[in-house]
């Protein structure tokens, strides 16, 4: 059994993946939000929207909110939650957990921030009513294992939501490649100085799971009811499943 992992296209030893995606995120971190509204042409906000509806955060709920990057979907359901519930904050990457921290403190919430790898998340078993992870699966080394964390962590009936790249259309998906491979890391360069972290966002897009192919891994992880709600034809896809 190959010890390797995907790296975009390219493969890479598992223990090597996590740094190299450390990396891409501390050099986009200043520009991380802005490259956001620009490349969904301000998309991920209705689809962070849509997550946060699905999931029905209530009042005094206690959500976890892995990867949770610049904070803005940790922010919406720290909103929902109030009075009495709390959201925590987790991500492998210390620029974008204080970002994400510092954003919530800035709109008067305060959050507890852990910086941890998603595959050994440091929580008792049956902690949270609701675990949510936006865009941060596909950059994970083992999906499996930090999938069946998650459901770990959930009490039982709780309920995962995972909102994620995933497979376009087919009537689309030319334009989509055009779009991904030109345009993305040009926009990356210009705007970020970065085209190659863009490169890479296109990349692990293709070798992330299709929708059947991750609920698959949801029930795999001990989830049952998965749903999926396709956004945009397909580009992004919402995946939710309940603790048994």
């Amino acid at each position: 059994m190959s010890d390797n992992t995907d790296f975009g296209y390219e493969q890479v030893p598992q223990a090597e993946k996590a740094r190299r995606v450390g990396a891409v995120f501390d050099r986009v971190a200043e520009r991380y939000d802005l490259m956001n509204d620009l490349m969904s042409l301000g998309l991920h906000r209705a689809w962070k929207a849509f997550a946060v509806a699905v999931a029905r955060p209530r009042p005094g709920e206690r959500v976890l909110d892995v990867a949770t990057g610049s904070g803005d979907l940790a922010l919406a359901l720290g909103r929902r939650v109030r009075p009495g519930g709390e959201v925590w904050l987790t991500d492998v990457n210390r620029s974008m957990l204080q970002r994400g921290r510092d954003r919530m403190a800035n709109q008067g919430l305060l959050a507890p921030a852990v910086q941890c790898d998603a595959e050994r998340l440091p929580f008792p078993a049956g902690y949270f009513d609701c675990v949510t992870v936006a865009f941060g699966l596909r950059n994970m080394t083992r999906k499996d294992a930090a999938l069946a964390e998650m459901a770990r962590v959930l009490k039982p009936g709780g309920r995962l939501l995972v909102l994620e790249f995933s497979k376009v259309w087919k009537p689309l998906e030319r334009a989509y490649e055009l779009y991904s491979f030109k345009v993305l890391p040009w926009l990356g360069q210009r705007v970020a100085g970065d085209a190659a972290a863009y490169r890479y966002l296109a990349e692990s897009i293709r070798m992330h799971p299709d929708q059947a192919g991750l609920a698959g891994m949801l029930a795999q992880a001990g989830l049952a009811r998965v749903e999926v709600f396709n956004l945009a034809a397909g580009v992004v896809a919402l995946h939710r499943g309940y603790r048994i």
